[in-house]
């Protein structure tokens, strides 16, 4: 890196990362904390100190930062992305702590009480993270929303532990950099570069301070409702005490609506076996997949029309529908006609809105089973949205690009020819523009796809097939969290270690994942 200004004797290029990235941990600490106080309130005494000492590690790395490079300039879009891609990794690393903390304070005797009674196993999924890879997997996977898990048995963790996997889905799903924009940030301080560089663009209000202010606001009332509304289906469908089907209607709620998809069940949402909670669960999981500014404008408008005027949101429906049938066709093969439409519907929407829960043995299904859901979470749902994939947006762009490429074969050299995305007309330069864009992003996505299922194809065992193994892959790079039971503590440790680089890149869009890379290597400067 070349000699220029510095702050602190750093120079302010590494200083102003330096100082935002401070400011996230300093707010995953603030959540650490109040996650103490929820282990006390739980009388979990030795998790709560866990989240203590987590809590004020994590404070003292971020504030120390904050403190010493306050005076650093306000970030460009250069230094934006790589605070997305560095602030979600150390976000996920030092959201770890808990894990691993609880898992080496608590005795074994200790973490074997929290295994539930009457359960057919006897040790607590607590002693998996002892491994600090397996904290930084489940870590990363709940900070990217993607639910898959290296916790065999999700009961038998300390509910604290189960509240942090929750929340930190929930807050992940709407993106921490958000939440700190939000609470941290002031007019003019780079809130929109910080945005931007976690792959969102989209504005309610000209202020971002206020445009992401409004969206937690929308995300906390949906929360609520979500919860009333699947306690009353717990309870007309389980024989669960109220206060258990509170427990579990808040946790599923806030992991639903994120489209995380970690549970606080045994067997993800199979294991309520209920037509009714998986019927409520279905508009739940689609509301997390719609961009945030529709959302606004039907509850300010409060018209419903609105839904089906944006372009994103008219192709989630016709997408959710389309696979639905294609899949209960598919699976028609092995199951009987209504269970064939029932887990069809469930696993389908699950897995377009990239939430993850699951109610049916995918790894039973059939090689084109697998694909026709791999395809699903590879897409995702709409941009603006809490959901991973590459987006239903790009994947129209590039759908008309290609028509708009193809149309211009048969037009003189002198036609003017234009192209509307959605309520924009663009010509030329802007479709070309669009259109590379969306492309190389596609394109880059699929890459690693590719790659990322090979190399774990030739990790796992025989009795699991390349299909498997592409359909992994998908699941943790799209952040959805479905598995054909791949992933789980047993696995090849470069297996794991790869997909928490494909949850990490698939959260971030890849592009800021590469800057960030090229800045350490190369540094910021051209």
């Amino acid at each position: 890196m070349r000699r220029g200004p510095t702050v602190a004797g750093v120079p302010a290029d590494l200083a102003t990362i330096a100082r935002d990235i401070g400011s996230l941990l300093v707010m995953e600490s603030a959540l650490m904390g109040g996650s103490a106080l929820v282990g006390l309130a739980l009388s979990e005494y030795g998790v709560a100190f866990a989240f203590f000492l987590a809590a004020v590690l994590t404070l003292a790395v971020g504030a120390t930062a904050r403190r010493v490079f306050t005076d650093a300039p306000a970030p460009l879009m250069k230094h934006g992305m790589v605070i997305a891609a560095g602030g979600w990794l150390l976000t996920a690393l030092f959201g770890a702590l808990p894990f691993f903390l609880s898992a080496h304070l608590l005795s074994p005797a200790d973490a074997a009480a929290y295994v539930p009674a009457g359960a057919s196993y006897t040790t607590s999924s607590l002693q998996y993270f002892e491994n600090p890879l397996h904290a930084v997997f489940e870590s990363m996977s709940g900070w990217t929303g993607s639910g898959l898990t290296m916790a065999v048995h999700e009961p038998s963790l300390p509910r604290t532990l189960l509240w942090w996997r929750s929340l930190i889905q929930w807050v992940g799903g709407v993106g921490v950099i958000v939440l700190t924009v939000s609470i941290l940030s002031r007019s003019g301080s780079g809130s929109y570069t910080l945005y931007r560089s976690e792959a969102r663009e989209e504005r309610i209000h000209p202020s971002i301070v206020s445009t992401v202010r409004t969206v937690w606001k929308i995300f906390l009332g949906y929360t609520v409702v979500a919860v009333v509304v699947l306690f009353g289906a717990l309870l007309a469908s389980e024989p669960l005490p109220p206060a258990e089907a509170a427990w579990q209607a808040l946790n599923h709620a806030m992991t639903a609506l994120s489209t995380g998809g970690f549970s606080v069940t045994d067997n993800s949402i199979g294991t309520y076996d209920s037509p009714l909670v998986e019927t409520v669960l279905l508009p739940i999981m689609t509301l997390g997949a719609i961009a945030f500014p529709i959302h606004y404008a039907v509850l300010r408008d409060r018209d419903v029309r609105k839904l089906f005027d944006d372009l994103q949101t008219r192709w989630l429906f016709v997408l959710l529908g389309m696979g639905i049938v294609v899949l209960s066709l598919q699976n028609l093969r092995t199951f009987a006609p209504a269970l064939s439409l029932r887990d069809s519907a469930f696993q389908f929407v699950s897995a377009l809105t990239c939430t993850g829960f699951q109610s049916s043995p995918i790894g039973r299904w059939s090689a084109g089973g697998k694909l026709i859901v791999s395809g699903a979470m590879v897409l995702g749902g709409a941009a603006g949205s809490t959901v991973g994939g590459i987006k239903i947006i790009r994947g129209y762009t590039i759908a008309r690009g290609i028509k708009w490429q193809f149309s211009r074969v048969f037009l003189p050299a002198s036609a003017v020819v234009t192209a509307r995305i959605g309520d924009r007309r663009l010509d030329r330069e802007g479709m070309e523009r669009e259109f590379s864009e969306a492309a190389i992003v596609s394109l880059l996505w699929l890459i690693l796809l590719i790659a990322g299922s090979i190399v774990l194809s030739n990790l796992v065992g025989p009795e699991f097939g390349y299909a498997d193994a592409l359909f992994e892959v998908a699941s943790a790079q799209g952040n959805v969290g479905l598995s054909t039971g791949i992933t789980g503590p047993t696995m090849q440790p470069l297996a794991e270690a790869m997909l928490v680089v494909n949850m990490w890149v698939g959260r971030l869009e890849i592009i800021p994942v590469l800057v960030f890379a090229r800045s350490v290597l190369y540094g910021l400067d051209p």
